[in-house]
């Protein structure tokens, strides 16, 4: 079948263990914060003391996502 009228990827696509990384501090936010805009927030907004958005520091590295779940951790809870 010819899918002419599909727009190309253009965007990189996250590897595997990019995804991985991607799906378990969401889900890890969201067990912590419960409210979805306090998880978008949270995963998105340029934290100081992590040095970057949480969301790219964990799909970034294994010690990326760790130090995003040690910030989690120490949030009160919701």
């Amino acid at each position: 079948m010819n899918r002419s009228f599909r727009k190309p990827i253009t965007t990189p696509r996250l590897a595997p263990d990019e995804a991985v990384r991607q799906g378990l501090v969401s889900r890890l936010a969201f067990d912590k914060l419960r409210q979805p805009a306090a998880v978008i927030a949270f995963l998105n907004t340029h934290d100081v003391a992590l040095g970057g958005r949480p969301i790219d520091l964990a799909i970034a590295s294994r010690e990326g996502l760790l130090s995003v779940e040690r910030a989690l951790d120490a949030l009160p809870p919701a």
